[in-house]
């Protein structure tokens, strides 16, 4: 395996800013914003794509989670607690994507993109749970 190419390397860094960006500005993972871009517009296989994802969003997760801490935005015990899940669920997802062909993991992920889009759209609007810093005077 030699040296990616210029569009490659060029493309990669292009989908990693417009991830990253959006993680920051929206809270999407970048499953939502590098597989597609990796799968539609590079042409990696699925398997390659979400594997790539999820080392990806780590120090992207991490560094943007940072800046929400240093502002207040975030609840660390609720993080922590996410993160023991995801943790495990990411292994069991990981092995059970393994077991899949390509197509059939390409499809299933488009129709989690289309349910989630749906459930945003028709959300009627944020709840609050437990432990969410309430909005200041301005909010």
């Amino acid at each position: 395996m030699g040296p990616p190419d210029v569009p490659t390397v060029v493309g990669l860094a292009s989908i990693g800013l417009a991830a990253g960006f959006l993680a920051g500005l929206l809270g999407v993972g970048g499953g939502v914003v590098l597989v597609p871009g990796m799968v539609l517009l590079l042409g990696f296989d699925q398997h390659v794509a979400q594997g790539t994802s999820l080392l990806v969003v780590i120090p992207a997760a991490l560094s943007g989670s940072w800046s929400h801490r240093r502002s207040g935005r975030l609840v660390l015990r609720d993080a922590f607690l996410l993160a023991v899940g995801g943790i495990a669920g990411a292994v069991g997802g990981s092995l059970f994507a393994l077991s899949l062909d390509d197509g059939l993991l390409r499809r299933l992920f488009g129709l989690f993109l289309l349910a989630i889009a749906l459930r945003i759209l028709v959300a009627k609007g944020a709840r609050r749970g437990p432990g969410t810093p309430q909005p200041g005077p301005s909010g």
